[in-house]
């Protein structure tokens, strides 16, 4: 007799060049407020208000949010609608959406990124 001994996998984690993420706002989670951070964060779900952080923003792919954003690394899968300030660098995945301006210090965008908005370059941890 065989048994099937359940065991508990870890959530694969996503690895920046700041380190592995360590706090996630999933899928089913809605937040409203000013959110600051420190270590890298994810948000999967919906977020309405204001983001501040010298740290990494992962906005994932299916994720919504409605913020003003200042951050040092900004990574968009998902839909952000405000304006982002990325001190270090901007990614948008193919997948991204960006209503409003952004400044930043690089520039990366993918096929198929939606943008609407103003660019301004500015030079490295400066808005």
């Amino acid at each position: 007799m065989t048994k099937k001994i359940a065991t508990a996998t870890k959530p694969i984690r996503t690895v920046t060049e700041h380190g592995a993420i360590s706090t996630v706002l999933g899928r089913e989670t809605a937040f409203s407020g000013i959110l600051n951070f420190r270590r890298p964060l994810e948000i999967l779900g919906e977020f309405h208000g204001e983001i501040e952080s010298e740290g990494f923003l992962l906005v994932s792919e299916g994720a919504k949010v409605r913020a003003n954003i200042k951050a040092g690394t900004v990574v968009v899968g998902g839909e952000i609608t405000g304006n982002v300030i990325a001190t270090q660098r901007l990614e948008m995945l193919p997948t991204g959406k960006v209503n409003g301006n952004i400044k930043t210090a690089k520039l990366q965008i993918a096929d198929g990124v939606v943008f609407d908005g103003n660019c301004e370059m500015i030079l490295p941890n400066k808005d």
